[in-house]
């Protein structure tokens, strides 16, 4: 049976570095030490003015093509997953297929929040275990800074910019490639947290633009336990599709917005917390761009290797979760 493989990946972060002191003079008050005690976020990357979704885009996906030893009209798919696109219509990939010249892919974007990246692979999986297509490129991208309101205190803090790729092609290898995946949503938080303007039902207006609407909010506080509890269950759901004890998981890749939910996780699991890889700490949170930056940089630092068992868990505002198995 055609399975799909990750064979490389890439990523990119702006240069624009933000540390925690910025805020502590933005806002007036110490915010450096709660964000270093409570999420371990200690710098972000900014795009500057002239940087976009996009730009982001093209130079991890260049990175991800170019470790993977293929051309760009190679690739048979394109998707970018996303909730900070470069337009409302038409879609960043095909903006970005125009870029890199992946001529012979099709491209659509994908949004479910910082879950995108999971589903996304999730979805070029099938793509390929159809035959449809032989190579795929998937890229989670975030350029969350252009929606900040610099007086929010809980938001502007902890939110980033940047891009992770990878590229999966058809294999036919036994024990290699995607093992286990499960989607599930939480739709009754859909209006805790978001971006609510500039869509049909609040159109951007006089209004709206006034009152920051069209910046994101948190509206409601989320239960601290809920995202380790779907972590940890989706875990067990995938360990248990794979037949396999939950200990021999070799990484797990995490939504990145808070260590704490990704040790009280690991916690549950009775999993030594050396076993996920934080990238929040320099990159702050890059929602769909979390996952695929922890993984490019796990790999790129002998933290995982070939035939290590990963597990891909994500979560984004809707609310979305996404968890995926690979076998590199």
């Amino acid at each position: 049976m055609t399975n799909a493989k990750i064979i490389s990946s890439g990523m990119y972060v702006p240069e624009t570095i933000i540390p925690n002191s910025y805020f502590n003079e933005l806002l007036g008050e110490d915010v450096d030490t709660w964000l270093r005690e409570n999420v371990q976020i200690f710098n972000r990357r900014w795009c500057n003015e002239n940087e976009s979704t996009v730009d982001l885009c093209e130079k991890a996906a260049n990175e991800a093509l170019k470790n993977a030893g293929l051309k760009a009209e190679d690739i048979d798919l394109l998707i970018v997953a996303t909730d900070t696109p470069e337009y409302i219509s038409p879609s960043t990939a095909s903006v970005l297929q125009h870029r890199i010249g992946t001529i012979n892919s099709g491209t659509f974007d994908l949004n479910s929040a910082c879950a995108g990246f999971v589903t996304a692979t999730e979805t070029a999986t099938h793509f390929i275990r159809s035959g449809g297509i032989k190579n795929a490129l998937v890229i989670g991208a975030y350029g969350m800074s252009k929606y900040l309101n610099k007086a929010d205190k809980k938001t502007v803090t902890l939110f980033a910019d940047g891009a992770g790729a990878v590229v999966l092609t058809a294999t036919n290898e036994k024990n290699k490639g995607h093992q286990a995946g499960k989607l599930i949503s939480k739709g009754q938080y859909a209006e805790w947290m978001g971006i609510y303007a500039g869509g049909t039902k609040y159109p951007l207006n006089e209004t709206v633009l006034k009152n920051n609407d069209h910046k994101l909010k948190f509206v409601k506080k989320f239960p601290p336990e809920l995202n380790p509890q779907m972590w940890s269950s989706l875990s067990i759901e995938l360990a248990k599709q794979m037949k396999m004890d939950i200990v021999e998981v070799d990484q797990f890749l995490m939504t990145q917005i808070n260590i704490n939910a990704i040790h009280e996780t690991l916690k549950i699991l009775e999993v030594d917390k050396n076993k996920a890889h934080t990238i929040m700490h320099q990159y702050g949170y890059t929602g769909s761009a979390c996952i695929p930056i922890a993984f490019h940089e796990a790999w790129a630092q002998n933290k995982i290797k070939e035939g290590d068992t990963l597990f891909f868990i994500g979560s984004g505002g809707g609310l979305a979760f996404a968890a995926n198995s690979f076998i590199l």
